[in-house]
Order: C-alpha cells, then sequence, then structure tokens
C-alpha cells in the first residue's frame, strides 16, 4: 500500500488491539507477524471482513505476568496488506502502518480480543511528507555499527545504509529490540528527526552499559 492510499483510509473510533510487548507500528511501516493464539486468530478473521485495521499497542507488563496487563497509551493501527494461512490455525500477516493513536478507554466486549477507543487528533501523521531536518546519518549509521559489531548481529548493511533517512529511522526504531520503555519513546517521537536522536542515545547507552571502556562511534 501506498502512501497516497493509506492517507485515504477512514480510520474509525474503536479498533481491535494487538497487546505485544517490544513491538511497535509506525506509519509507512511494515510489520510481518505470526498469528497462532485463538484469540487472535478471531481478531484477524473479523478485521479482515470488516476494515482489516489493527492496532498494536504494548502492555505495561507482559501478558505472561498478567493476563490482562495495562496498555501503554498510544499505540499504531496497521492495514492487513497480506495474509497467508500457513498451517492450521496459523496466519501469517503483514501490517501496513497507517497513524499512531492514543487509548482514550478500553471497551468492554463480547470478543476474545481487547478493543478500544481509539483518539486521533495528538498525531497527525503523514508518511509521505516525514520531517527528518534533525536525522544526522552519519552519527546514527557508526553507532548502529557499532552496535551491530558488539552484539554479533548479522545485517545487510549495505541495504541499511542506502535507505532513505525516514525509512532508515522508523525501521531500525521497529528492529531493534531496546525494551518496552525505550520501544514506546520511539513510538511517541513527534518527528522523524526526534526519532533519529532517540535512536541515537539508546545505541549510544546500550554499547556503553555493555562496555563503558569503549567510546568508538560514541562522539
Amino acid at each position: 500500500m501506498t502512501a497516497a492510499a493509506a492517507s485515504t483510509v477512514t480510520l474509525p473510533s474503536v479498533i481491535p488491539v494487538f497487546p505485544l510487548t517490544g513491538v511497535i507500528l509506525l506509519p509507512g511501516s511494515n510489520l510481518p507477524l505470526n498469528i497462532f493464539e485463538p484469540r487472535y486468530l478471531q481478531m484477524i478473521r473479523d478485521a479482515v471482513t470488516s476494515d482489516g485495521l489493527i492496532g498494536m499497542v504494548q502492555p505495561r507488563v507482559p501478558e505472561s505476568e498478567d493476563p490482562h496487563p495495562d496498555l501503554y497509551p498510544v499505540g499504531g493501527v496497521g492495514k492487513i496488506d497480506d495474509l497467508v494461512e500457513t498451517g492450521t490455525n496459523r496466519f501469517a500477516i503483514r501490517l501496513h502502518g497507517l497513524a499512531r493513536f492514543e487509548v482514550r478507554e478500553e471497551l468492554s466486549t463480547t470478543t476474545p480480543y481487547r478493543q478500544v477507543h481509539a483518539g486521533w487528533d495528538r498525531f497527525r501523521d503523514n508518511p509521505m511528507n516525514p520531517d527528518v531536518s534533525l536525522v544526522d546519518r552519519r552519527q546514527l549509521l557508526a553507532t548502529l555499527s557499532g552496535y551491530l559489531e558488539h552484539r554479533g548481529l548479522d545485517a545487510d548493511f549495505d541495504a541499511i545504509s542506502e535507505a532513505p533517512d525516514d525509512v532508515l529511522v522508523n525501521t531500525l526504531a521497529m528492529i531493534i529490540p531496546f525494551g518496552a520503555p525505550e520501544k514506546q519513546a520511539l513510538l511517541e517521537a513527534d518527528s522523524v528527526g526526534n526519532r533519529s536522536e532517540i535512536l541515537g542515545t539508546l545505541l549510544k547507552m546500550a554499547l556503553i552499559e555493555a562496555d563503558p571502556t569503549n567510546t568508538t562511534n560514541l562522539h
């Protein structure tokens, strides 16, 4: 789905939500998911017969510790762009991010999955005109290189480095395994530029925590 097509989608006041720790969805980005829990299988089935929209939101504590955890106040909504049945009661889907939303209240429902009243006024996301004025691309890539090397992560750095600024920042914010509070800060950043600054700081903090004597690529 193109950004232009996404901008024509009507965003409803009530959306189903998929609480998942460490996972955020940003406008214009794609999120692959494997669905197997019965309640979320039902959510997907219901979504594809209506508007195809799913809200991704982080729980404040993992669901394994609390079966009905409180939710962070901001999430991202996406439209199901692709759905493949990969086995008995298993779906592989791809969500295309449309916008961020505020969780105004959780609704009492008869569905096995959770639904919320979503507010759209706080965020006016426009993937076609991202604010990248504050992105220090050279510094971000240098810090990222150090982080990947330290973590022993294998990545197609050439492909990463060729991505446009907004795609680079948003993709890294989604895929790097930070904790839930850090992920939430990246999600709620008011611009791509500010998100880039937060991302760079988090990468530097991770490197310093791992090796306080290593200052390579931190300036």
